[in-house]
């Protein structure tokens, strides 16, 4: 899924007012932490270069997460939006969406990628 077809994902389901900027800066918010939190703390990790988006990102960037997991973003989405809102109820909806989607995905990441490990020791 790329930044565009996210944020015009969630426009489509939740009609809001809120600028297409502040969206991609709540992606970069949750691919900064899927990068720190998921994929640095596995093997391989280092190869994923991530440096965060801004108004000056192409909007047709590829996101982090792959297909079938990247309806992540749109909950992330919805559940910013519904917090931004100030709208209590639908964000603690939108919240469980959003975390059993990235649970999902993180849950597919450490199956199918080696996690980093400390040298054994012995004294």
């Amino acid at each position: 899924m790329t930044i565009n077809e996210a944020i015009a994902r969630v426009d489509a389901l939740k009609p809001n007012n809120y600028d297409p900027v502040e969206k991609i800066k709540w992606l970069s918010e949750l691919d900064g932490r899927i990068k720190a939190e998921v994929i640095d703390t596995h093997e391989g990790g280092e190869n994923v270069v991530f440096s965060g988006y801004n108004e000056d990102t192409d909007i047709n960037t590829v996101l982090l997460v792959p297909f079938p997991y990247d309806d992540m973003y749109i909950r992330y989405l919805e559940m910013q939006i519904d917090y931004a809102n100030g709208e209590t109820s639908k964000y603690s909806n939108s919240f469980v969406l959003y975390n059993n989607a990235y649970l999902n995905f993180c849950n597919y990441y450490n199956r199918t990628h080696m996690p980093k490990g400390s040298k054994m020791k012995f004294f």
